[in-house]
Order: C-alpha cells, then structure tokens, then sequence
C-alpha cells in the first residue's frame, strides 16, 4: 500500500515542523501519506535547554520521544517519522544521508522545509541521539556548578532567561550579562528592556551594554572553574570563571545549495539566508509552487519566535489542501507585531507584545507572572507532543 501513496514531506522536526506535519496529516486525502524528516532521536523541546543545562536533574526531560507526532490523526499508520538528515534536493526528489525503506532517494509531490536556524551551545546539543545530548547538559551543569562567576554574551531571550536562571539558582554567584547595544532585546518596545533590567537588579545580575564582546577563535574554554578574560572592542575587560555565548542564529539551508533557481536571489534572501516565501507559505520562487517553508527558516518578515510561527501551519495547511484538489492557494498569514513569553526566573515569567501601530497602539501589552515551575510544567510539553507521562522513569525514554 505504501508504494502507491503520494508523499507529502516535512524537513525538519521542531514545534513547526511538527506542528505542520500533524495538521497536514488531519486534513490531506487518504491517498497521501506524510514524512516527517529529522536527524535527531527525539524531539528537541530547545526552550527547556538553556534551564536545564543550569537546573540540575531535569535534562533528560528536555528530549521527548517522537512516538505521539501521528499518535491522533487518520490513517495514522500510513504516515511515518523518519529519522535522517536530508543532504539535498531535487525539484520532486530529496536524497537522505541514510537509506529509508531501501533507499537514498526519497521522491514527493509536496515540501515543507521547517528546518529553523543553528543555534549556539546550550541550546544547541553536539549529538542527534538522546543520551550523549543529557550527558552534555550535565557536563554544562558540573562547570556552572564549579564557577563562582558568570558571564553571559548577548542580550536576546536566552541570554536573559539564563542570567535569571542563574541567579536564582546560585545567588552566591557573580553573573554578569554582556550586550552589544544598552537595549535588552531591541526588537522589543523599549519598556520589555526597562522591565528586565529591574529585574536583573533585583536578582543582583550585573548588566554592560554598548559594545560588543571580542569572542576567539574557537570560542571561550568550557572547562569552568578558572578565570578567563573577556574583551569588549570598546577597550573594556571583565573576567569571569565561565562564559556563555548566547548571541547568533545561522539558517538551516545547505540542504538546498542544488536546487535550481530562477534568479540568483529568488529562492535565499541574501540579506539574511532565510527562504523567500509568498503570503501563502510557498517558495516565492515561480519554480516551485509546490514547495512551502514555514517557522524561522521561513523570511516573513516576522520575528523569529514560536509564538510567531503558530499560523503558519494553518495557513500551509489549507493551500497544499486546495492545491491537491486542483484549486489555487489563497490563505494567507498575517504578520503581527513581534511578542514573545518569556521566563525571568525559576517561577516569574512576562508576555509582552509590541503596539500595533498599524491599529494605532502607540503603547506594548504585557502581563508580568508569578506563576512558572522549576521544570518549565514538562509533563504539559510532553502531553501535547502525544506522549503521556506516568512514572518519572518514563521521562527516559
């Protein structure tokens, strides 16, 4: 049976990737199978990591089995995760860097690429395979652990969210967060940046803005527990016991260096390598109508956040849906003012969201909590990726 079914292929396995591949797997014809494609051995809950890799006894948590992804939906055994890396594609044919089902060669009539952006340790794990990605996170732990100073490079959510960690968790600990601008967050309302600096004084976290941190090449020693310095290009040294680079997001897009393109610019946008798409969710090249990008790979011109990326999924979902039934594709996202919800601490945590300016706002929204818990309410994380939690060891799996 499954010879004959039409494949629908999601590269790429993280919230939206995930997310899109559920809803396809709900709406598209039963002649239509989808395949879900990632390297990793479970799904990376990303937002977990930079807590855990400072929270001991939590990080096997962070990596939640794939198994629940079609757990819901039709047809379900029809549909498949597959877990390879896509090294590159053809305009209806991708090659795996594994065989699947006998085979390289993997062909489609549809492709969502939902393959996100390269981020910098802890939130990215040196390893696709469960196991040595725990390990790595309580290696991280041991040298926080060890250091009685910190100092964190980049003033984006990580880095904020990790000062906080820290603090709260070692308040004997000298944490220092470094950033490039004064602004925390300068995407954001000037007030969210005001809002985490009251923060960062109340927790004791020392703040430097305005000049960007020297980083070597090869990066800071990862060992802990002896001083090292760190060089500011304004002239300026601070020195702590361990470093954490929290700055820089690289697209996920080598896998689509041979597929050919109209123009030299039409597929990657050459500002920031993220895939030109239409309102619809497809390529914006004219080659492609049949291929989709969605979540931060895709340049919407929106923050790159999960909050942002919810409609994507329904938005594709709807078009490939019409497409297959041989009409033409007009759903469209809107793109809303950035917002995010971010953790400022173990349990406080704020929403904010910027004015729409374009409906008049002149002043962000935001809803500061206290309402948050040490493990970031895992066993919530794990329920909605269809993996139902009984017994703490199960959390190993």
């Amino acid at each position: 049976m499954a010879s004959t079914l039409r494949n629908v292929v999601v590269v790429g396995g993280s919230y939206t990737g995930v997310n899109t591949a559920k809803e396809l797997a709900n709406v598209l014809p039963a002649t239509h199978r989808v395949l879900l494609i990632d390297p990793h051995s479970h799904f990376h809950h990303l937002f977990a990591f930079p807590r855990f890799a400072i929270l001991p006894g939590h990080e096997h948590k962070a990596f939640i089995p794939y198994s629940g992804a079609f757990a819901e939906v039709p047809n379900k055994e029809q549909h498949a995760r597959i877990q390879a890396k896509v090294v590159s594609l053809k305009p209806k044919e991708l090659t795996l860097d594994r065989e699947w089902q006998g085979s390289k060669q993997l062909p489609f009539d549809y492709l969502v690429a939902a393959t996100g952006t390269r981020l910098v340790s802890p939130s990215n794990m040196p390893s696709d395979e469960k196991n040595p990605s725990v390990e790595y996170l309580k290696q991280f732990n041991q040298s926080i652990k060890k250091s009685k100073s910190v100092i964190l490079i980049g003033g984006g959510a990580v880095g904020v969210q990790m000062a906080c960690d820290l603090k709260e968790i070692y308040p004997d600990k000298e944490v220092t967060l470094v950033h490039s601008r004064d602004q925390i967050m300068p995407v954001y309302n000037e007030k969210l940046s005001e809002i985490i600096k009251d923060r960062f004084k109340e927790l004791g976290i020392n703040f430097v803005g305005g000049s960007r941190v020297k980083v070597p090449e090869g990066g800071f020693p990862v060992g802990g527990g002896e001083p090292i310095t760190v060089e500011l290009q304004d002239g300026r040294a601070l020195s702590a016991e361990f470093v954490i680079t929290a700055t820089g997001q690289t697209p996920n897009t080598q896998w689509l260096a041979d597929l050919p393109r109209s123009s030299e610019d039409s597929l990657i946008n050459p500002k920031n390598g993220f895939i030109r798409v239409k309102p619809t969710m497809q390529f914006a090249d004219p080659l492609y109508p049949h291929l989709f990008a969605v979540g931060d790979i895709a340049d919407t011109g929106a923050h790159k956040a999960a909050r942002p990326a919810a409609p994507h999924a329904a938005a594709l979902t709807r078009n490939m849906a019409a497409m297959i039934q041989g009409k033409e594709p007009t759903e469209e996202i809107v793109v809303n003012p950035a917002g995010i919800h971010l953790t400022l601490g173990l349990t406080k945590n704020i929403i904010f969201r910027n004015p729409n300016l374009k409906e008049g706002q002149t002043e962000p929204s935001f809803n500061l909590k206290d309402d948050g818990s040490a493990d970031m309410n895992i066993e919530g994380t794990w329920a909605r990726r269809g993996v139902r939690v009984s017994r703490p060891e199960e959390y190993h799996l």
